[in-house]
């Protein structure tokens, strides 16, 4: 469960072993604390577990931290998680490649994303989307890329859509879901110049890159997502911070009739994100709740809320 995007290049981290309730705690208050280009965390269940400690939580720096001042942080969460905490060093990539081995296919409706490792393995009829260790996260293993796959194969079994918005796309797996299963244009974007480059490659390695042209693009006031909308699909799997503060932005981007997806939310998040919508004329549709991480799906058309 990832909290921000790690930073690429990122030499330290600091992990502890806690329980499930702290984890998301630590990676929420981490994650509104510090700027998410330079400090993410990563809170993610444990095999081989302590009594009491059946979480882990993961935070990456793009700096050597002021451990002192990140310890006095948790704390504030959690006193015994803060003495706890282990500070090291690690090769530039080495946390990329971690971050992937080992991980088991993610199947969520028609889609398959998985390693090389895997490749081969599935049937014609499955969308297989292979990601690879990169200098940017969005592996489909968390459970916010589930929950915008999974909104993505419900829109797709009710219409095909004529144009899709996905920003914030990392490695450019929901846009590459969207071009695999729609095969109509994709606009994907993002704040981050080396995810920008890995999306692309991945998109050209899944027969995707004809379907989508990428972005470099802080926020949204590039003229090319006017130019190339509206949309009838965005997806938004972002932090709630910028979620709220492109509320006003994306909204002219929807086509009428059309589906906003927002996720990178904490379910505690989820009533802000609301709200910021509800005041552009949106209304929500659908709620779904995958690993302690919430998907909003949203409409200009009101409806009674699925759950």
């Amino acid at each position: 469960m990832l909290e921000g995007l790690p930073p690429n290049g990122a030499t330290h981290i600091m992990r502890v072993g806690v329980a499930e309730s702290e984890a998301l705690s630590i990676a929420e208050f981490i994650g509104e604390t510090f700027d998410p280009a330079e400090v993410a965390t990563s809170a993610f269940e444990i095999e081989n577990r302590a009594e009491g400690s059946a979480w882990a939580i993961e935070i990456y720096f793009a700096e050597a931290p002021d451990e002192d001042g990140v310890r006095e942080l948790i704390a504030l969460v959690s006193p015994q998680a803060a003495e706890e905490a282990v500070f090291s060093t690690l090769d530039k990539k080495d946390w990329v490649a971690a971050s992937l081995e080992g991980l088991a296919p993610v199947e969520v409706g028609p889609f398959v994303v998985h390693g090389s490792h895997d490749r081969g393995r599935f049937t014609a009829n499955r969308i297989d989307i292979e990601i690879e260790a990169a200098l940017a996260f969005g592996t489909g293993h968390h459970g916010t890329t589930k929950g915008c796959l999974a909104a993505i194969a419900a829109f797709g079994k009710r219409r095909r859509p004529a144009r899709t918005l996905d920003v914030g796309t990392g490695t450019g797996v929901l846009a590459m879901a969207a071009a695999r299963r729609f095969h109509r244009p994709i606009l994907a974007s993002d704040i981050d110049r080396v995810a920008v480059a890995t999306a692309r490659e991945n998109a050209r390695a899944n027969r995707a890159a004809p379907e989508i042209t990428f972005l470099h693009a802080p926020g949204l006031s590039a003229s090319d997502f006017a130019a190339r909308g509206p949309y009838d699909l965005i997806l938004a799997n972002i932090l709630l911070a910028p979620l709220k503060s492109i509320a006003r932005g994306l909204r002219p981007l929807l086509a009428p009739g059309g589906t906003l997806v927002l996720s990178g939310l904490l379910p505690s998040h989820a009533n802000a994100a609301l709200a910021a919508y509800r005041a552009q004329g949106l209304h929500l549709v659908r709620r779904r709740t995958i690993e302690g991480w919430t998907t909003l799906e949203l409409s200009a058309d009101a409806g009674r809320p699925k759950g």
